[in-house]
């Protein structure tokens, strides 16, 4: 089983990675290179965390090894190791061979920190670009990098000007290498307290709130609000930046060198845009025919820019406005079914989305009725309460994990009790559950905040390519910090533990901490602690209430703009329901009507057929025999028969006889006996 650990764990994580990147970017749309620089940093994070425990159980296991092997003697040397139990030291199934692991954490590492500090934001500044070439996308990545890039090397170049002062330190290649990881690991711990701060407490909070159907509905009901205000103003944004392109196709034409700019950005635009631009199109004139003013290439960039933002926040509001009404019709028919005296949960609409057989099977009313209005509830009051002592556990060890005599951190108590039986399954399930439970509170932030509309992960393919960037910057600007927290919490990090055991192989990558001291044993401990006022800001809802007083619209029950936003929603629900089940009626009678006279209606259309073939072979026999009396009855009926079909307009006719044909007159023969006025254009004014 040597390895096969580890790349049964890889494999997973990759599927993981992709599953995720598929429900939020589209695969489709997309340029490939932002998809791929976007899985392989979500894959390498998630990797890390993964595959930590793993080597926290080898570690242990290399740890009783070299105690069983070591003489007292050598136990005075540079490791001391903890006293072995009296059974032999056996090897963990999880086991990872020597020499494997310094590697694989060098090429993650190395490889994550490249993508987050030098690829992923040059990406993301070319994908936002608006310009028309390869070269004028680089120009402007560049350019907005600059500063960006500036920044950190300022950050740098503080930590090293102070190890140049200080005597002493001597400054070496692999003490500068630990100078970067601790200008960039500070950074990511900054960040990462705040969001920790945040997701221990709304994520079992949200979890209770679950259960409680009335609450979401409100919630649902102000989300609609919103979102409809938002979808409004997307609307009118595009309309606008649309009118702006079509007064741009129209004035440059098409022997203007900018016109191929023209074209680029009317590919991008909605395909109904395109069509009603096409029509106006007066492709005939020269750009040099009439002096006017045209935009230069500078004001088409910026316009490509504003298209393509326009056209994909169009679609992502649409797009969760039918997701969100799914998701209030489903709650109001969960409350109205709660009274339901028979017990099988019945829909207001049938799911658009054909559903699995398998799944109808032993999903079926009855057990939905059990789990929707009575199971599920229950479940999620009991989820909530084993997350808030998950969260009460994490904040005590992040205020408690510098003390190592006594041990105060609860996940080092448990890891060093699993260490004296070496029961290395403990151990890795007691390590996966801390460090995903951590993951789970930071990178849930990641996915729930929202920068205005900056920054913005939306499920169901909306996410655009700035924001994928984004999210493998932070997501490998975090993991670091967050798996160092996680050794601390643990005392498998000989920087907190002050144990001069050996270290575990990510430690040892991560270089010594020693070599700045204000950072090891000042920010690296006190900071953590500040996640307890983060976390009681985060229960009172600080944060809520000030983005309210701010004007932006929050969720508050006990604010009077809450509430107006509620009933505005729930007004605009009720709209889209009554609109469905119109939609509904009609096709169930479309439905109806086609079931009750289908087979008339074939038969109905099949006697015409035959009609028409019986009269086609009738006017080919007359054409071929010399004219009769008949020739004229028959083409008056083929006359009458080809103004039905063209729906004409009737004629104004008043003959005295009905053997008068009309139709005649337009020949030029006039009969005396009728007043006939002519639809042709020559003689409709002959009688005036």
């Amino acid at each position: 089983m040597s390895g096969a650990a580890l790349g049964l764990e890889i494999v997973f994580v990759f599927f993981l990675a992709l599953f995720l990147l598929h429900r939020y970017g589209d695969f489709k749309k997309q340029h490939r290179l932002v998809i791929v620089a976007t899985l392989l940093a979500w894959y390498l994070c998630f990797l890390i965390v993964f595959i930590l425990p793993l080597d926290v159980s080898t570690t242990i296991y290399n740890r009783c090894k070299l105690a069983v092997n070591s003489s007292p003697a050598e136990n005075n040397g540079s490791y001391v190791t903890l006293a072995p139990s009296k059974q032999k030291c056996f090897k963990p199934w999880s086991y990872i061979p020597d020499g494997i692991m310094p590697i694989f954490w060098r090429v993650v590492y190395w490889t994550s920190q490249f993508l987050t500090w030098i690829l992923l934001p040059f990406m993301q500044s070319y994908a936002r670009s608006g310009g028309f070439s390869i070269t004028g996308k680089i120009k402007t990545a560049l350019i907005e990098n600059a500063i960006y890039y500036g920044t950190y090397l300022l950050i740098f170049g503080a930590f090293l000007i102070y190890v140049a002062v200080n005597p002493n330190f001597n400054l070496q290649w692999s003490q500068l290498q630990t100078i970067g990881i601790a200008a960039a690991n500070t950074w990511g711990l900054f960040l990462l307290v705040l969001l920790l701060g945040y997701g221990l407490v709304e994520i079992p909070r949200s979890h209770w709130n679950g259960a409680k159907r009335g609450y979401l509905l409100m919630k649902t009901y102000f989300k609609a609000a919103k979102l409809m205000t938002e979808k409004a103003d997307a609307a009118e944004n595009l309309e606008d930046i649309m009118e702006e392109v079509r007064k741009v196709s129209e004035s440059i034409k098409y022997n203007h060198p900018l016109r191929k700019c023209v074209d680029t950005i009317l590919k991008k635009c909605p395909t109904e845009y395109q069509e009603r631009m096409g029509r106006n199109m007066d492709d005939y004139e020269d750009f040099d025919e009439r002096h006017n003013t045209y935009p230069s290439e500078k004001s088409l960039v910026k316009l490509h820019k504003q298209v393509i933002y326009s056209v994909q926040r169009h679609c992502r509001t649409q797009v969760q406005w039918q997701i969100l009404l799914e998701q209030a019709f489903y709650l109001e028919d969960v409350a109205k079914n709660e009274t339901s005296a028979t017990r099988q949960f019945v829909h207001t609409f049938h799911s658009q989305e054909p559903e699995n057989k398998i799944i109808q099977y032993f999903y079926t009313p009855t057990v939905e009725w059990y789990w929707e209005c009575l199971l599920r509830p229950w479940f999620y009051r009991v989820l909530a309460v084993v997350l808030a002592t998950f969260s009460v556990i994490v904040v005590w060890s992040e205020c408690t994990f510098f003390s190592t005599k006594p041990v105060l951190s609860l996940f080092a108590v448990f890891i060093q009790l699993a260490e004296k039986t070496y029961n290395y399954i403990y151990i890795e399930m007691a390590c996966f559950l801390t460090i995903f439970f951590l993951s789970i509170c930071v990178y849930s932030t990641v996915f729930r905040i929202r920068v205005f509309n900056y920054y913005y992960l939306a499920s169901h393919h909306q996410t655009d390519a700035y924001s994928l960037l984004f999210s493998g910057m932070l997501f490998c600007r975090l993991t670091p910090p967050l798996c160092l927290n996680f050794l601390g919490l643990t005392h498998m990090d000989a920087t907190i533990s002050h144990r001069n055991a050996q270290p575990t192989a990510y430690t040892s990558i991560m270089g010594s901490m020693r070599v700045l001291s204000f950072i090891a044993d000042g920010f690296y401990i006190y900071y953590p602690m500040l996640v307890v006022i983060l976390c009681i800001a985060t229960y009172f809802s600080l944060g809520t209430r000030c983005l309210n007083l701010l004007g932006f619209q929050q969720f508050m029950g006990d604010s009077e703009m809450t509430s107006d936003l509620i009933d505005e929603g729930k007004e605009l629900i009720r709209k889209e329901k009554r609109k469905r089940q119109r939609q509904e009626e009609g096709e169930n009678r479309r439905r109806e009507w086609k079931e009750r006279y289908g087979n008339r209606d074939d038969s109905t259309r099949n006697r015409v057929v035959h009609t028409d073939q019986k009269e086609s072979s009738f006017s080919e026999t007359t054409n071929n025999r010399p004219l009769s009396k008949y020739t004229r009855s028959n083409g008056r009926t083929e006359r009458d028969r080809i103004e039905l079909l063209q729906d004409a307009e009737p004629l104004d006719f008043n003959a005295d006889s009905i053997n008068d044909d009309p139709l005649e007159l337009d020949s030029g023969r006039y009969q005396p006996g009728g007043r006939y006025l002519s639809m042709s254009r020559s003689n409709i004014f002959e009688g005036v």
